[in-house]
């Protein structure tokens, strides 16, 4: 059974493992849960490594309370926030999938005290924005506006419900508009048959922000899961390489 917090009246389900620290932290993506390949996988590693673990549900998302399309990114970063301070101590490295990525990057910029380094997977920073408003329709963006949602098809299942308050509440927590200091180690890997992310949101990431220890690895042919066995290889690898320089 997970353990849980409770936060603006939702029930946050999360697993937390001790170990030594710093403690690394999983961020899953949009409409993704803590039980995904990614994450279970870190887990095994950080488990055989002697490694603090954790990995969370949004509200939402998983076994958290609450409902997918009452959320923004704001709730997000306010859920993973509020689990990383119940469940850890002192700076952690963030693991950000996708939209964990975009999360991960609010959290180094908000809270960087909190975060020893970075590693991000087909990070997806201002994807209402730049993917969803920036392809909708006149039509879309009418009935968005009029009606609070629009339906949207997806490659992993359901159509995903895209709300009005998900698109306008995102535009208060865009990083790719304003400074990115981001003064950690930070790694970033992302697949060049990524449909989902494509490689120039990466390129456009990595010329944004400012420091002095980034580096993306473009890995040709890998897609959005990112979940081969190589792969999982190469995110371990980069947690690996951040700890050797935290």
């Amino acid at each position: 059974m997970p353990q849980t917090i409770t936060r603006a009246g939702h029930r946050l389900a999360y697993h937390a493992m001790e170990g030594r620290g710093p403690g690394v932290v999983f961020l899953g993506g949009f409409r993704s849960d803590m039980t995904g390949t990614k994450a279970v996988a870190l887990e095994d590693w950080a488990r055989a490594s002697g490694r603090a673990f954790l990995r969370l549900d949004y509200s939402g998302h998983g076994q958290s309370g609450g409902t997918f399309e009452g959320g923004s990114i704001g709730d997000w970063y306010a859920d993973a926030l509020a689990v990383i301070e119940a469940a850890t101590e002192g700076p952690q490295i963030l693991v950000g999938s996708s939209m964990g990525g975009w999360i991960a990057l609010l959290i180094a910029r908000d809270r960087p005290e909190r975060v020893a380094s970075l590693v991000t997977i087909a990070a997806a920073p201002d994807f209402t924005e730049d993917g969803y408003w920036a392809d909708f329709s006149e039509a879309e963006r009418l009935t968005l506006m009029t009606r609070g949602r629009v339906t949207v098809p997806s490659d992993y299942g359901e159509p995903y419900v895209i709300t009005r308050h998900l698109i306008e509440e995102a535009r208060d927590r865009l990083v790719l508009r304003t400074p990115l200091e981001l003064g950690m180690p930070v790694r970033m890997l992302q697949g060049t048959a990524d449909e989902a992310v494509p490689t120039e949101t990466a390129t456009r990431l990595i010329a944004h922000a400012s420091g002095k220890d980034i580096r993306l690895t473009l890995v040709k042919g890998a897609d959005h899961r990112f979940s081969g066995p190589g792969e999982l290889a190469l995110i371990r690898e980069a947690v690996m390489d951040v700890l050797a320089r935290v």
